[in-house]
């Protein structure tokens, strides 16, 4: 049975329209109340921006074969237990007679600041998948099958992310790939090892304009860490573990 993606393409426009659209509404809603936060958190403290893609992520698990699963996005539900740490709060979670199908984060960045906040994101990204894969290992989640656990993440295509950027590494070089390379290039390459490195099952990489919140323009850095390849491996996943309950 072929895998269904539930129209994911123009899904996906509308999702990045959407997130566009979330930041400036909640930067309009905090000027008018007069508690405005400085600069670009002011359109990140709405907490709506990837609500669109919560949605299309929901709507894959239910079409491929899990549509009675628990698929939380209140806070107060989406928590895990981790190993160096006691819990984790996911943005998605996916559950199916106490199992845990799918754990999912879903990030974004926009400018004019990449630098910091990207050494930030990748630190995040990397101790979470850590954290969550030794709880695994050691029983924290009983005896089941390894979850789908996926990391997507949305930039500002704007010049600050695209521009090569340079690094001061005074006792050993950097690995050649980051040598010049963009910000929006080191997500890509961060995804791509998150993957080879079985942090993640999928890693994606969405790169926008700000004038996307007409349209919902957005692109690709690579196949491999793109939002087709991260829908493509969820309706895998989903679908296999359907599959199998149904055997069991």
């Amino acid at each position: 049975m072929p895998l269904d993606l539930a129209n994911y393409a123009a899904e996906t426009r509308e999702a990045v329209s959407a997130f566009w659209l979330s930041r400036d509404d909640a930067k309009r809603k905090q000027l008018e109340s007069g508690k405005a936060d400085q600069g670009e958190r002011a359109g990140v403290t709405g907490g709506k921006n990837m609500d669109r893609f919560a949605s299309l992520i929901a709507e894959i698990v239910r079409r491929n074969g899990l549509s009675q699963a628990q698929i939380l996005y209140d806070k107060a539900a989406l928590t895990l237990p981790g190993y160096f740490r006691p819990t984790k709060s996911w943005d998605i979670l996916v559950m199916h007679k106490g199992q845990l199908i799918a754990a999912i984060e879903l990030k974004s960045q926009v400018g004019p600041s990449f630098g910091n906040n990207f050494n930030n994101r990748a630190e995040e990204a990397i101790g979470t998948a850590h954290c969550l894969q030794t709880a695994l290992r050691e029983g924290a989640f009983g005896r089941q099958p390894r979850p789908f656990i996926g990391w997507l993440m949305v930039v500002e295509d704007v010049e600050g992310s695209r521009a090569p950027v340079r690094d001061r590494s005074p006792h050993f070089p950097a690995f050649k790939e980051f040598n010049g390379a963009s910000y929006l290039k080191r997500y890509d390459i961060l995804c791509q090892r998150l993957m080879q490195e079985q942090l993640y099952t999928a890693a994606a990489l969405i790169a926008t304009p700000r004038q996307a919140v007409a349209r919902g323009e957005y692109v690709s850095l690579s196949d491999l860490t793109s939002f087709k390849s991260f829908v493509t491996s969820l309706a895998g996943h989903v679908a296999v573990t359907a599959a199998q309950l149904d055997l069991s």
